[in-house]
């Protein structure tokens, strides 16, 4: 029988990668190249799109030589992205009206904060509460709770629409298009000829209604969200994505899914039960249980979202998210604190403790519980006798503390039991952060051979949709675990206090930039460089664990 390819591309935050596996989703080819970063002033964080699209294309080309395979032999391709970075483009031209505004920039933080204590908002919100009281209904609960973020796409595309007047000119003429990065890059690869979004990344825009499955009217009304300049919201699966334009890479490939990237990752870790739970470490941490069929209606700032929808089975995630992770590490080599990633884990475990010192890891704020994004970042009780080691223990733990806190959240919002964490990413290569996630969550938590998730979800739910793979089953029969980290009882019992005290670090940062504007833009995403490497080589270290494989 002939051998079958699917192609993946997936963008990330700071990382291009394509892989073409085969019908045993065995790699047969790669390529990576980094996505370049633009910070023109403090707090904007930008991608080019010109910059980013020869960087698609020739990254599919070296993917397609390495694998010795040309296009014409790729039986399909599926995408997965990064989600709520956005960008708006002329109708007639396709001239895009400003760079691609990523989900880490901060410029509308100003109208974030407005919003979130405006009267208006206030009263719908009590009025979603005084509904629900009525009618239980789980969507008025989840509005009573809502709060803006400056990593959902709605702000963002507010000031762009106060601020870009080209853009606003070309709403008014009926010549604005709007698309999140699957959007834009589904318009490019087809010749210009789709503008469509698949649910699990219109979901995460913050004004697509989980629970109507549509645009959400609310917001469209509010923001003055132009709707005739919305893609069209599809299964995530399927032929509707039709196929690459023949001039990219000498024939057309088949387009045959289109995801978000933590839905793929979803997908890469067979997440396919209820309760089912996917930890992804990369450049934040991002915690997604499947909650089936039923939209998660969150009271602590777990996010309701689409996971994906493939015809009549509908898929949503509860998630939690902690914007800084692989971002925290970055920062923490730049200053000085190490030379190589790969060494953390060993200069962590060089020290018995941290000596004291506490890090807070605030850059974009923090998620749930304390959903407070005027947090900072800081490091809280330096002396005398602290080392670099010690600050690096630090910062390590105060990522397996985050962790901790999502998954507390979870417990407190859910009833299902759990048992194990399947986890992906590149910050998940650092065998004491996972580790300590283990002990302090109490579950028993796989990292996989492969940590990059993403593009083996999008290989597993293309080939499911082509019927390569006959079942969920025989994905799951596939999946390759490379180490299992078990829970030590007696080391979450040692680090009570120690989170404890930690806690109490951080309620000291929270509301640190409240009210000042020139605070704030010091607490902007900022990097000196123009483009971030993503963390995913770090020393595995011998700590006692067990090794399997599947």
């Amino acid at each position: 029988m002939e051998e079958k390819y699917i192609l993946t591309l997936d963008i990330g935050t700071t990382t291009i990668r394509s892989v073409i596996y085969n019908s045993r989703t065995e790699i047969v080819g790669k390529a990576v190249d980094q996505v370049v970063l633009h910070y023109p002033i403090p707090g904007y964080v930008e991608i080019d799109p010109d910059e980013l699209w020869k960087s698609i294309v020739g990254v599919v080309d070296t993917a397609l030589q390495n694998a010795k395979l040309s296009a014409a032999q790729i039986t399909a391709m599926g995408i997965s992205t990064q989600r709520s970075t956005f960008i708006t483009w002329s109708r007639q031209t396709g001239k895009p009206f400003h760079r691609f505004i990523t989900w880490k920039d901060l410029r509308a933080d100003e109208l974030v904060k407005e919003w979130n204590d405006s009267y208006t908002w206030r009263l719908i919100k009590v009025g979603s509460y005084v509904l629900y009281m009525l009618s239980r209904s789980k969507r008025f609960r989840a509005g009573s709770v809502l709060k803006f973020t400056n990593n959902q796409t709605t702000m963002r595309l507010n000031w762009v629409l106060h601020n870009i007047q080209e853009f606003k000119s070309a709403v008014q003429k009926n010549d604005a298009m709007f698309g999140t990065l699957d959007t834009w890059l589904l318009y490019k690869i087809t010749g210009n000829k789709i503008h469509m979004s698949d649910v699990s990344s219109a979901s995460a825009t913050g004004f697509f209604d989980p629970f109507t499955m549509q645009w959400a009217g609310w917001a469209m009304s509010l923001f003055g969200i132009p709707m005739g300049a919305l893609p069209t919201v599809v299964d995530t699966a399927g032929d509707h994505f039709t196929s690459t334009s023949p001039e990219l890479w000498g024939s057309a490939i088949p387009i045959r899914s289109c995801i978000a990237d933590q839905t793929a990752s979803m997908w890469g870790s067979c997440c396919f039960n209820v309760g089912d739970i996917k930890l992804t470490m990369g450049t934040g941490t991002f915690f997604n249980i499947n909650t089936g069929r039923s939209p998660h209606a969150s009271a602590s700032g777990l996010y309701p979202v689409v996971g994906w929808r493939l015809g009549d089975e509908i898929v949503f995630s509860a998630e939690g998210a902690n914007n800084d992770t692989a971002s925290i590490i970055k920062w923490a080599q730049n200053i000085g604190l190490f030379d190589n990633p790969q060494d953390t884990a060993d200069i962590a475990m060089s020290v018995p403790d941290t000596d004291g010192v506490f890090f807070i890891p605030a850059f974009s704020g923090l998620g749930p519980p304390y959903n407070d994004f005027t947090a900072a970042s800081g490091f809280v009780g330096m002396k005398p006798s602290t080392t670099k080691a010690h600050l690096v223990r630090a910062v390590l733990e105060s990522l397996a503390f985050r962790t901790a806190q999502l998954y507390t959240c979870v417990l407190s919002e859910t009833s299902y039991n759990f048992s194990t964490i399947r986890l992906d990413g590149g910050v998940s290569n650092n065998d004491f952060v996972v580790q300590l996630v283990a002990d302090l969550t109490g579950l028993k938590v796989e990292r996989p051979v492969q940590v990059e998730m993403s593009s083996l979800g999008c290989a597993h739910i293309v080939g499911f949709q082509l019927g390569i793979f006959k079942s969920k089953d025989e994905l799951k029969s596939l999946r390759k675990i490379g180490t299992v980290f078990t829970p030590r009882p007696q080391v979450k019992k040692s680090y009570e206090k120690i989170v404890t005290r930690w806690e109490d670090a951080v309620k000291r940062m929270c509301g640190w930039y409240l009210g000042s504007k020139s605070s704030q833009s010091q607490n902007s995403v900022h990097d000196s460089s123009n483009s971030v490497t993503p963390q995913n080589s770090f020393k595995v270290t011998k700590l006692k664990r067990n090794s399997s494989a599947k």
